[in-house]
């Protein structure tokens, strides 16, 4: 984040970051209200598997270069590439993404930790320090901005993912707007802290401004000499965000790859949306969803008795998921999820391997454009798929 605010300055950084919060929780709410009115039957193309793939690919490349800082001068970019992946497989092996939740905080706790420090290092070594150096503004700075704050808001990705797993899926449009505002203020307070002490000297990853990655043992890019343990403690704990964030993120195509090439996950055959016969099952929807939230004893509506009507709708999928949660009330255990994974465990591993060792290939390819590939994710798949698709989508539902 400070970096963008050393691009493209105060002023265009600040309107470019209102612009993805509000953009980035417009839509990503929108689509958590499409998934709730739509069939249980719906799948996710094998469009969206290119988009959730890049992401995890450039956090190879970050996470080498991570290693690289922690042990300086011990190997190759390529190997800590590979030696990253072979870190991640144990954590890419857990099924679901319901019984990751514990990791995934670990994860947000070690981004958070890591850049406190960092902010830390640089607040304290450059005080006393004259007034920051201002950018030279360009319309191609300004743009990469955009780029940068696409991807870091590329969360989209894993809605459809948490709906499906998610007992009471009601309550995730809620969840998903205050999720994205708490990392938003995160967002904000970090580009400040940041910004202030450097100004324009600041470049890539926060990280990068506290420690060479060229000489991780010499003078910063700022000019000071960073004490080697806060280095160390930073790294360290980014480097298990991105270790879980990797894991997170791949969990959609996973899931796509094993219904399709082992045809695990299998369920009701898919029911296209008719926008003139489905509307009226919208509106229904949702006045369930106003009665659920009016209802002072919610759980006497999930245990009503149903109707065989509506039993034949769900084993059809052609109930919306906001029903099936409101009506039939169950709970999804983590027993249920991992049905499909019982008779299929080798199948699954070997799969999922062989998807991460492609992975390995493309960003040996990449390694020496990362800011690059960054900037080029956030600003085609991530806009594409957590901007522009949501808001399209919801058009054409509501």
């Amino acid at each position: 984040m400070p970096a963008n605010y050393a691009r493209a300055g105060p002023v265009y950084a600040s309107i470019a970051l209102a612009f993805m919060i509000f953009a980035n929780t417009y839509a990503t709410l929108k689509l958590s209200r499409v998934l709730l009115v739509s069939p249980s039957s719906s799948r996710r193309t094998v469009t969206s598997m290119g988009v959730c793939l890049l992401s995890p690919c450039a956090f190879l490349v970050l996470g080498s270069t991570l290693l690289d800082v922690l042990f300086p001068d011990s190997f190759s970019q390529t190997f800590w590439i590979i030696f990253m992946a072979l870190m991640v497989i144990p954590v890419c092996l857990i099924p679901t993404l319901k019984e990751s939740a514990g990791m995934a905080f670990a994860a947000t706790m070690g981004t958070v930790i890591a850049d406190i420090i960092a902010v830390i290092v640089i607040q304290w070594k450059m005080r006393g320090h004259g007034s920051i150096p201002t950018p030279d503004i360009s319309v191609h700075q300004v743009l990469m901005c955009f780029g940068n704050l696409a991807l870091a808001y590329g969360a989209a990705i894993v809605v459809p993912d948490l709906h499906r797993e998610h007992s009471q899926p009601q309550r995730m449009p809620r969840v998903v707007v205050i999720t994205i505002l708490i990392i938003s203020a995160f967002f904000i307070a970090i580009a400040l802290a940041g910004y202030t002490a450097g100004g324009c000297q600041l470049s890539g990853n926060i990280l990068y401004s506290i420690v060479s990655t060229s000489d991780p043992l010499g003078l910063a890019p700022l000019g000071f000499t960073s004490d080697r343990g806060a280095v160390v403690m930073a790294y360290l704990f980014m480097q298990v965000h991105i270790t879980i964030a990797f894991s997170t993120l791949m969990m959609p195509p996973f899931y796509m790859a094993e219904r399709m090439i082992l045809g695990m996950h299998k369920g009701p055959k898919v029911v296209r949306f008719n926008s003139e016969e489905d509307r009226a099952n919208v509106d229904q929807d949702l006045e369930l969803q106003g009665s659920y939230v009016r209802s002072s004893t919610p759980n006497e509506m999930s245990n009503r008795q149903v109707s065989t009507s509506s039993m034949v709708e769900k084993s059809e999928g052609r109930m919306s998921q906001l029903r099936v949660a409101l009506e039939f009330g169950e709970e999804i255990t983590e027993e249920q999820l991992h049905a499909p994974y019982r008779n299929n465990a080798m199948r699954y591993i070997v799969l999922r391997i062989c998807i991460i060792a492609i992975l390995v290939v493309c960003a040996v390819l990449a390694r020496k454009r990362f800011l690059d590939l960054v900037d080029f994710t956030g600003a085609t798949a991530h806009t594409t798929s957590c901007l522009l698709m949501p808001l399209i989508i919801y058009l054409r539902v509501f």
